[in-house]
Order: structure tokens, then sequence, then C-alpha cells
């Protein structure tokens, strides 16, 4: 009988239990899926940003590096090694602001967004090729379109590469601000030049202008680059940057070139000029034969005629 009663207060006990219980349930979200607890409750600790490590803490080096500043207009200052693209590997500090880069050799301002500047000068006697009238051409002349072609050597082409002479050296056209403190002053003709390490400048609005070596032009030394070319049996001259000087009692004189003579490499502002079946590299009015000599490429000095 005891045993009953016990039996019935714990049915009781369920009953009034289950109730309770299930009112203490949560409610599920309206999506049917159960929300699931914050990742920080247990530790109380929030995370950071993932990006914001990063941007604070870690600095990239910039992508370039050298000792040469580049500073680009509207923009941030940025430090730039770019010695293979100027003259002889040296610090070129490219001020874009005022267009003016500095070269360190001579220290010279040198102003590139002009490109080439035409100078009023008239250097038409300076690539009138000489006759050489010592030497008699064994081969006929090549003609065409009305003109004829002289040359000692038999032809053989190959690229045109312009010769680099080093940081000192410039091609026509080439535009400097200001002047060396190096540089001598040479006249001829009544025209004042500037002449520094093998090279001429005239002035010219804002600056000065690299022009073709005048004939007539003496200077007491040469650059020690330059070298000797044959002439004929009796004459040597001496050939630098494209322009051929004799020695004379007061140093070098420029010369024209001779025709037949013979020199390693051609400066810059050349160009190829396809004539028929045989291409010559022109530089100013003066024609230059692709040949080779002792199974080296070089070049002849051409001497041309009206075809008559």
């Amino acid at each position: 009988m005891r045993n009953i009663k016990i039996r019935l207060a714990s049915a009781a006990f369920v009953l009034l239990a289950v109730p309770g219980l299930l009112m203490a349930q949560p409610k599920r979200p309206s999506g049917g899926a159960a929300a699931k607890p914050a990742a920080s409750k247990a530790s109380g600790v929030s995370k950071p940003a993932a990006s914001s490590a990063k941007s604070s803490q870690v600095s990239r080096p910039s992508t370039t590096s050298g000792n040469t500043g580049i500073s680009k207009p509207g923009g941030d200052a940025r430090s730039v090694n770019n010695n293979s693209g100027n003259r002889g590997g040296n610090t070129v500090n490219n001020n874009s602001g005022n267009r003016t880069n500095n070269i360190n050799s001579g220290n010279v301002n040198i102003d590139k967004s002009r490109g080439d500047v035409n100078i009023n000068i008239d250097n038409s006697h300076n690539t009138t090729v000489v006759r050489n009238n010592n030497i008699h051409y064994n081969r006929p002349p090549y003609s065409y379109g009305g003109m004829r072609y002289y040359s000692f050597h038999p032809y053989y082409y190959h690229p045109y590469t312009p010769f680099y002479w080093g940081p000192v050296w410039h091609p026509w056209g080439f535009f400097v601000a200001a002047m060396a403190a190096t540089a001598i002053i040479v006249s001829v003709n009544n025209q004042q030049y500037h002449y520094d390490q093998g090279v001429y400048y005239v002035a010219s609005n804002g600056g000065y202008t690299v022009v073709q070596a005048p004939v007539g032009a003496t200077v007491t030394t040469l650059p020690p680059q330059s070298q000797t070319v044959v002439v004929n049996q009796t004459t040597n001259n001496y050939y630098y940057g494209g322009a051929y000087y004799e020695k004379s009692e007061k140093g070098y004189t420029v010369v024209p070139p001779t025709a037949g003579t013979i020199v390693e490499s051609l400066p810059e502002g050349g160009k190829e000029v396809k004539m028929g079946d045989i291409t010559y590299v022109k530089i100013g009015e003066t024609y230059y034969q692709p040949m080779q000599q002792n199974g080296k490429n070089v070049y002849e000095v051409v001497l041309v005629d009206t075809d008559k």
C-alpha cells in the first residue's frame, strides 16, 4: 500500500515539472536555424580586423632601390635606382617638376623634354667628303637614283648600332641648361662655340645645344677615347664621336671626312638609307658603307658624285 502511494506521488511530480521545463526552453529564431553564440563569449576578447594589423605594423619597402631620387608630380617621393637608363651608369636626379636632369659628370643640367633643337648654324661644309686624290678607286661606283657611290672595299651589311663614348659625350641636338666649368670657348668664322671633352655647343634659348664639330676649330687636347684612322699612306687623322681631326701646330684641327677612311664605330643620330641593293648609314650628309675588315664590322666613308 505504501509503495502505491510513492509511485502516485512520483507521477504527480512529473506531471507538474514537465510544463515548467517546456516553458523554460528558449525560442528558436524565425529562420528555423539555431543562433550561434558569439565566438568571443568564452574569452571575452574581441579579435582585431584582419587588415588593420598588416597595414599599421608592416611597412613594405619600395620595389626599386638605390641612391637616385625621382620626384613624380602630384605624388609622393620615391627612391629609385635607374642607372641602366642613363649614360654610363651615372646617378641621375630627374626632377620632373622643372624638367631638368642633373648629371653628376661635369655638373651639367640637361633638359631632355625639348628633344632635338634646331640651331641656325650652317654646318653644310662640315659634312662635305674630301676626295682622296692619293688613292684611285679600283672598283666601279655603285649607281642608283642618278648618283654614284664610290668605295674601295666590298659592301658587307651589318646593322647600324650607335657607339657609346661615355657620359660626357652627347649627340647633335642634345640640350643642356648650363655649361660645365671645364668648357673652353672656340671661335670659327665669327661663330662662338663651347667645347668640352670632345663635344661642341652653341648658345641657344635658355641654354646650350650640341652641334656638329665645326671644320676649322682647333683644340689643344682630344679625349682619351679618340682613335687614329688612316687617310692614306702619308696621313693619319684622329677620330672621336663622329668628328675628324688633323694634327696642327696649335693642337688638333677639325677637318671634313676623307673618302675611303675606315672607322670602327658611328655616333648616335645616324639612319640607315637603302639605295637599291645597298644600305648605307647616313650621318649628317656623309654616307658610310658597312663592310668588314679582318673579320670585324667597320664603316668606310663613301664618296658621292652625280651620275653623268
